[in-house]
């Protein structure tokens, strides 16, 4: 944004709060608003234009009124003159006091999206989080329910890494959770038996990626001796649809599906098939449903009883 800090250096230590970000007032950022005073104050030519305007004692006033609030920065924009006495409130009240040359809408564009990434909520999820034919997919389970062999199984198959064990999500929009990697974690993945592989220096730049939206959770079950008879006391509607329900990440309702973990069975496959599933039916093509419907339009063609 090329700022300049032209005034008020000793407010260096002024900072902005997440849990400021959720508050109704004040907002983080935007144009110069006495009333409801933003957090930083963008200062156009149109706010100069109405100080200007103001006889001197008003304009004491207003320029008092705003570092009264204690703001985190104040920027002028398009490099415009600042006023010799908006320099001096500023240096007297320690308020940052920042100059740049771009315009008005877009140091608020700029702002708002990356303070309110910075700033939003975050949660850390156990699991390995992948992009599965480009959805974000999380694969959950209990330890030893084979969640990194399946995942190096799925990047040797073309799909990508995007974090293992700890993934950080955070919430962008009302029903958008964007998940990454920490720094820490980056391109690695623990197998046991191998130990801690680097994923891209083994698959390549293409086998990682940075973030990826949460779209599917897959959840890995464990199957136990007693239920290893798949058609015993299992619940007919299951079989036809799948296990699926969702898992909620702030107060927003991921699809969940949970695949049964057998000896024999290929998981990889699995996952690639509810990935695809899943996609289907966010398109509103169901083949479950299009099967109850045959089968209930077949019942009501048969002469009655």
């Amino acid at each position: 944004m090329a700022l300049r800090w032209v005034s008020g250096m000793r407010g260096e230590s002024r900072m902005l709060e997440p849990g400021v970000a959720q508050a109704r007032r004040p907002s983080l950022i935007g144009y110069l608003n006495i009333i409801y005073p933003n957090k930083i104050q963008i200062i156009g030519s149109e706010e100069l234009n109405y100080l200007d305007g103001l006889d001197s004692r008003q304009r004491w006033e207003v320029m008092h009124k705003i570092a009264a609030y204690q703001p985190v920065a104040l920027i002028v924009t398009k490099d415009q003159a600042v006023p010799a006495d908006l320099r001096e409130v500023a240096e007297e009240t320690d308020t940052p006091l920042w100059i740049s040359p771009k315009r008005g809408h877009e140091l608020l564009t700029y702002l708002q999206y990356h303070l309110a990434r910075t700033l939003a909520a975050k949660i850390t999820l156990h699991g390995v989080f992948l992009e599965v034919f480009s959805i974000g997919v999380l694969i959950t389970g209990e330890a030893g329910s084979g969640k990194s062999e399946l995942a190096l199984e799925l990047i040797s198959r073309g799909h990508r890494l995007v974090a293992d064990d700890a993934t950080e999500f955070t919430l962008i929009a009302p029903d958008v959770i964007d998940g990454s990697c920490p720094e820490l974690l980056q391109d690695l993945l623990e197998v046991r038996g191998l130990g801690v592989l680097n994923v891209r220096e083994m698959f390549g730049h293409m086998s990682v990626k940075t973030s990826k939206y949460l779209r599917l959770v897959v959840h890995l079950k464990p199957l136990r001796d007693s239920e290893l008879n798949l058609d015993a006391g299992g619940d007919a509607l299951t079989r036809l649809t799948g296990d699926i329900g969702h898992r909620e990440v702030f107060d927003v309702k991921v699809p969940m599906i949970t695949i049964p973990v057998a000896s024999g069975r290929n998981l990889a496959v699995l996952v690639e098939a509810a990935v695809r599933s899943h996609a289907l039916k966010s398109k509103g093509i169901d083949p479950a449903q299009t099967f109850i419907d045959r089968q209930a339009h077949q019942l009501r063609r048969l002469p009655p009883w």
